[in-house]
């Protein structure tokens, strides 16, 4: 397993969080996503790394932008 941590931005309330953790479940290998609003940390737990540009484009679907991959 494989947990990764990015900042979104433009969150601001449970259903942005709800929104991220739908879209963020939906790529392959994801195991678990913990959103936090009030700094904007987004937590993924995969089966394997993820691709920053799948990762981007579920969180631009979801109507935010990934701004910085923390680790």
């Amino acid at each position: 397993m494989t947990q990764t941590s990015y900042t979104v931005t433009g969150m601001s309330c449970g259903h942005c969080a709800q929104s991220v953790t739908e879209e963020l479940t939906g790529l392959a290998g994801v195991s678990e996503v913990t959103v936090e609003v009030a700094t904007g940390e987004v937590l993924v737990t995969s089966e394997s790394p993820l691709a920053e540009d799948e990762v981007r484009a579920a969180v631009e679907e979801a109507g935010y932008q990934l701004a910085v991959l923390v680790s």
